[in-house]
């Protein structure tokens, strides 16, 4: 199937972009408009379009293509658009957020992560993440008046800059080895030809730019800072929407496109999920503010997908699509409830604001419980299953040492997931502040997300199955 077909998820939401944007300018000064509902509409009609398109393997203009592991990427970037939609109603209006560009800047971004996860081309994938970043460097300084958040953004636009140059050049050297920025064209060069300079230099210049964007150490220095100065609504989506069209633009470049020099570029990417376990873990630990911990946190999570491509077996590669899923709901619930509590003058944010919640909102100490659970791997939770399949898979290819490693650094991890717990359910408040009203919409859609996390964690084989079948059409 040729023509428009593999664009029509994202060109859905680009729409409901467009429409949120036309919404913001024909408003009244003062008047209230629902426009998470343009964006709700278009999620829901992108997620529609992926499952229409399963099994088809549409192509479009020879670059894009809706493959299943493409629509696979596809539904759960819907479900963290959802979810963000929702949890944004409350907040946007509340922390004096500008609504309309709020609305249009994220849903250009899922857009531009859409493209990257379905593009078979170096530079429309470089395009994508160009249009997904600038969109996320822009919603990190939404807090106008906040010099923390334009710090963090200036920080996160900085680096990212270095990045892209770093993706762009490694394009550049694939070009030069293949004669085309396709990556059929580029995997049938690295296979054909003697291992040269040109391909190494290539690979490393690739692995720094993804290595940046999935916040793998060493190249994780943004991610605490923006994440800290970030409005909490936009740390949720891009701790999780990012991370997952990262990793499945970089499982299709090394696990298909590179996998012909994968004894190369294995021993540098175990290295570096050896760090990114070790060194998220352990600085989570030190941290008091519960958006830089959960920074940390997924830099550790970052380590353990990494996991996934080192093993590059069958059981590794569905268990990348599986964890990104389970990770996705269950950071965004837990960052969703920060979100919640938090005003524009109190962001709610640190250890101690979430003393004594369990006598206060004892729903909400509830399913925070579950999600931290869950990041922190404690069965019967989704987050157990989705570590059980990656060090499983590494164990499979001999991978013992980073097995270690990743259980050990869990172990480590769980410290500071039941420091909240512990502040929640046995400590007291010491000054009762005010916390705001949630949203019976918002509820809900927690509620969902614990449902979802508590479903992959105790009959996670078809979603599974689902994961393995798509990661398996990229071959």
């Amino acid at each position: 199937m040729n023509g428009f077909a593999a664009t029509i998820p994202m060109l859905i939401v680009v729409l409901s972009a467009i429409a949120a944007m036309l919404a913001e300018a024909i408003r009244h000064p003062g008047e209230r408009m629902y426009l998470a509902g343009f964006g709700l509409i278009g999620l829901t009609g992108a997620l529609v379009a992926s499952c229409f398109l399963w099994d088809t393997d549409a192509v479009s203009f020879g670059v894009v293509r809706a493959d299943n592991f493409a629509l696979f990427v596809n539904v759960i970037l819907c479900i963290i658009g959802i979810l963000t939609m929702v949890f944004s109603n409350d907040v946007v209006e509340r922390e004096n957020l500008p609504a309309g560009e709020y609305y249009a800047l994220t849903l250009f971004a899922i857009a531009g992560m859409m493209l990257m996860a379905a593009a078979v081309d170096l530079l429309v994938i470089f395009l994508a993440l160009e249009v997904l970043s600038l969109a996320v460097y822009v919603l990190t300084a939404l807090r106008r008046n906040s010099a923390q958040s334009a710090e963090a953004a200036f920080k996160y636009f900085l680096l990212g800059a270095f990045s892209s140059a770093f993706f762009l050049y490694g394009i550049a050297f694939a070009f030069a080895i293949s004669g085309s920025t396709r990556l059929d064209a580029v995997a049938t060069a690295m296979a054909s030809g003697p291992t040269g300079t040109l391909a190494l230099l290539s690979i490393g210049l690739l692995t720094v730019g993804f290595c940046f964007k999935v916040s793998a150490i060493p190249f994780h220095m943004w991610t605490p800072d923006a994440y800290e100065g970030a409005p909490t609504v936009v740390t949720a989506f891009m701790s999780t929407a990012v991370k997952a069209a990262a990793f499945a633009a970089f499982a299709r470049v090394f696990l298909s496109t590179l996998q012909p020099l994968q004894g190369h570029w294995m021993p540098v990417l175990s290295g570096i999920a050896a760090l990114t376990m070790i060194g998220g873990s352990v600085l989570g630990v030190l941290q008091s503010n519960i958006k830089r911990m959960l920074a940390y946190s997924s830099i550790a999570h970052a380590g353990y997908l990494m996991l996934g491509i080192v093993s590059a077996n069958a059981a590794g590669k569905a268990a990348i699509l599986f964890y990104l899923l389970a990770y996705a709901v269950a950071n965004l619930g837990a960052l969703g409830i920060v979100a919640l509590l938090g005003t524009e003058e109190r962001q709610h944010d640190q250890l101690r604001d979430f003393a004594g919640l369990w006598r206060s909102r004892p729903g909400l100490a509830g399913l925070m419980t579950v999600f931290l659970l869950s990041l922190g791997g404690f069965p019967p939770t989704a987050g157990f299953i989705g570590k059980w399949y990656i060090f499983n898979a590494a164990v499979q290819e001999g991978h013992f040492a980073l097995a270690i490693i990743g259980v050990l650094t869990s172990v480590v991890s769980v410290f500071f997931y039941l420091r909240v717990v512990v502040m929640m359910y046995m400590t007291d408040e010491a000054v009762a502040a005010p916390r705001p009203r949630i949203s019976a919409p918002s509820m809900i859609a927690l509620t969902l997300a614990v449902a979802a996390t508590f479903y992959l964690g105790v009959l996670p084989t078809r979603v599974l199955d689902y994961a393995l079948q798509s990661i398996q059409t990229i071959f």
